[in-house]
């Protein structure tokens, strides 16, 4: 395991992971902020459509009703207001596609803050699909099962300044005023992080700024 910064070669290194035959798995993770759905949006820009596709994590997010039904509002974003096994599930369709077979992966709208599901084609011909999320590399319950499933994991690793502003930022941008945002970072989105980080050294490769 090594820590590496460009951008550059994070592309270099799905390519040829895309170009080794067959279906292949990358996962990256990292705490709230770590800017994971920015470099994995690149990485598949950067290798095309016929290459590479995008699957979230955060599509396995449960519902809001059911959060709060279940008393864990207050915890979006916990390991335990997702729907693990039913990631690990859709983890294992994408390892071994069916030839003439699309597999139909959920999305989270942020705006909404809710998943929707089918929204992500996955060909059977793609070979790389790139997840990404906080979870990929945790070891506790359903979770334990994604880490076997990747063929590389990668860990985001940025400086915790850049990270809680880039984290208060988007939250700002997706409605919170500046106080509330401050406040669920601190409450919620930091014990996350510090959970989160426990599986860096699960990770082939650790990223700093990207």
């Amino acid at each position: 395991m090594r820590t590496t910064g460009p951008e550059r070669e994070a592309v270099t290194r799905a390519g040829v992971l895309a170009a080794t035959g067959g279906r292949r798995l990358l996962g990256i993770a990292g705490p709230p902020g770590a800017g994971k759905s920015t470099l994995a949006a690149r990485i598949a820009e950067a290798l095309g459509p016929q290459r590479a596709v995008v699957v979230p994590m955060d599509g396995f997010h449960l519902a809001q009703a059911v959060l709060d039904r279940m008393g864990r509002a207050d915890r979006k974003g916990a390991p335990d207001t997702f729907d693990a096994a039913g990631y690990v599930a859709l983890l294992r369709r994408l390892r071994a596609p069916r030839q003439g077979h699309t597999v139909y992966a959920p999305a989270f709208d942020r705006s909404l803050e809710e998943p929707i599901a089918g929204s992500i084609p996955v060909a059977p011909g793609v070979p790389l699909v790139i997840t990404e999320g906080n979870y990929l590399l945790h070891d506790a319950g359903e979770w334990a099962s994604v880490r076997p499933l990747l063929d590389e994991a990668w860990y985001l690793d940025p400086p915790e300044p850049l990270r809680l502003d880039r984290l208060i930022a988007r939250h700002v941008r997706h409605g919170k005023d500046p106080d509330h945002a401050r406040s669920w970072v601190a409450r919620s989105d930091e014990p996350n992080a510090r959970l989160v980080a426990l599986g860096r050294p699960r990770a082939d490769l650790v990223l700093g700024t990207v």
